[in-house]
């Protein structure tokens, strides 16, 4: 059969014929579709987007159509993203209601004409849901739920109490990334923070291995980091999906390292907020919180500084009543030894007094007797007696004197070696006391190594730790 024998029609009369088809047969219809947004443009307040579905296992693609939205379309999208609070764009689950006509030029076609912002506001909610059950289920030694929050194993870590030195995951071109380093580096109260920056893409469901990549050479580094920062700028709900996936939450979860996000959202948390040790709103809020952290600190150092002063003056005022106390306790134990030593030189002096004068009289005595029973002596004899009298009399006062003297002497020596026993003496002469926990030290086995002890000079109270201990024999001292 030649081909002058089929009738040839030429294409645009094809192509009306399938016009014309898809038209009685659909043009009048309008239906609701479930599909995912891809390929989306904006132009001139019209959309143009393909609408596709892809296979159980959300890879192969299975069915395509070319979508765009006119002006009734451009306005229900404008609804959508005041009503679901993110932009309608690619990777978006959508239930919309659609026309379809065929183009000869473009081929068959779908026209947005509605889009339920309830069904992908409930499709988000159920990825949420279906990522926290399985995050649960599937690490149980990371994560749990408790009492309606979500405990995590990041979240058990301590904080140290100086944060120094930080890793921080941010995109390449990030305005949040500037607010954050500007914080740090001006802050009011000059704290130095040393940051790594580690650049990932932040934006993209498709991207979230970018950041877990990065969690794993943060590990890998060997650096001792204090704290990991996860920070973006802003961006609307969808922006944020990268967050809920489940990939970033179980490396946030399980980083054994304190993991600060600040993904720039200001009303839900995303599951990245959930599982990290400490959220917060913004980038901003993440270095106002470093700051303020390392200032908790300072203020808890400045507040034991202020204790131990006040502590120390209590010491040391209770010390010096306790030296003074001692110091009068010294003193009159001295006196009293001075008084009762002087006591008893004048008790024996006045015996020896007394002794002397009883002697004179015994002899004075015997003297009377022997001259009222010589009565025939011869003058000579009586001369002789009178001069051994006054011999033995002067001996006698001799002696006295010789003992008042030797009594004298020694109590002059008593109250000079009282003298220079004396504390206040002793100290003036160079020589200190020693104490160890307010007792004085005698011995120089009463002492270690790293004892804190008081020396009491003359004039000072010195304190010292203790440094090294060594025999003495005394030889080498010079007063």
């Amino acid at each position: 059969m030649s081909s002058a024998d089929n009738n040839p029609i030429t294409l645009s009369e094809l192509a009306g014929l399938v016009r014309e088809l898809v038209d009685q047969a659909l043009g009048k219809q309008s239906f609701w579709v479930i599909a995912d947004v891809a390929n989306h443009n904006q132009k001139n307040g019209r959309h143009y987007f393909d609408l596709i579905e892809k296979d159980a296992a959300g890879i192969a693609i299975i069915a395509k159509l070319p979508t765009r939205a006119w002006a009734e379309g451009a306005q229900k999208i404008s609804a959508f993203k005041t009503v679901t609070g993110q932009a309608f764009t690619t990777g978006l689950k959508v239930l919309s209601l659609v026309s379809i006509s065929y183009n000869p030029v473009y081929g068959l076609q779908l026209t947005l004409l509605d889009v339920d912002p309830n069904f992908t506001l409930g499709v988000l909610e159920k990825q949420r849901k279906d990522t926290l059950l399985r995050l649960v289920a599937e690490n149980p030694e990371l994560v749990r739920l408790q009492d309606g929050f979500y405990v995590t194993f990041n979240q058990g870590l301590p904080l140290p109490k100086v944060i120094q030195r930080i890793a921080v995951i941010s995109s390449t071109v990030s305005a949040g990334l500037e607010d954050f380093q500007h914080t740090l580096d001006n802050n009011g109260f000059g704290y130095r923070f040393e940051a790594d920056i580690y650049y990932s893409y932040v934006q993209g469901e498709t991207n979230a291995q970018s950041i877990v990549d990065q969690f794993i050479t943060i590990y890998k580094s060997g650096i001792s980091y204090d704290a990991v920062v996860l920070i973006r700028g802003g961006g609307s709900q969808t922006d944020l999906l990268i967050f809920e996936q489940y990939g970033i939450a179980r490396a946030i979860a399980r980083f054994p390292i304190p993991v600060l996000t600040g993904i720039g959202h200001q009303k839900n948390e995303t599951i990245a907020d959930l599982m990290a040790h400490t959220a917060l709103k913004t980038p901003t809020k993440v270095a106002e919180y470093l700051v303020a952290h390392n200032r908790a600190f300072a203020d808890e150092l400045l507040s034991l500084e202020k204790s131990i002063l006040i502590k120390t003056q209590q010491l040391l005022a209770r010390h010096h009543h306790l030296l003074s106390a001692r110091k009068f306790e010294i003193s009159m134990i001295c006196e009293t030894y001075l008084n009762h030593h002087k006591r008893r030189l004048q008790d024996k002096s006045q015996g020896i007094t007394r002794l002397g004068q009883s002697l004179l009289m015994a002899q004075q005595h015997r003297l009377r007797l022997l001259s009222s029973g010589i009565t025939g002596r011869a003058q000579l004899v009586l001369y002789g007696h009178e001069r051994d009298l006054m011999q033995q009399r002067t001996a006698i006062i001799q002696q006295v004197k010789g003992c008042l003297e030797d009594l004298g002497t020694s109590l002059a020596r008593y109250q000079s070696e009282l003298e220079l026993i004396s504390p206040e003496r002793l100290l003036n002469r160079g020589f200190a006391l020693i104490k160890k926990g307010g007792k004085i030290i005698s011995r120089g086995d009463q002492l270690a190594q790293g004892n804190e002890i008081a020396i009491i000079l003359a004039d000072r109270e010195i304190k010292a730790t203790v440094d090294e201990i060594k025999n003495y024999d005394g030889r080498e001292v010079n007063l």
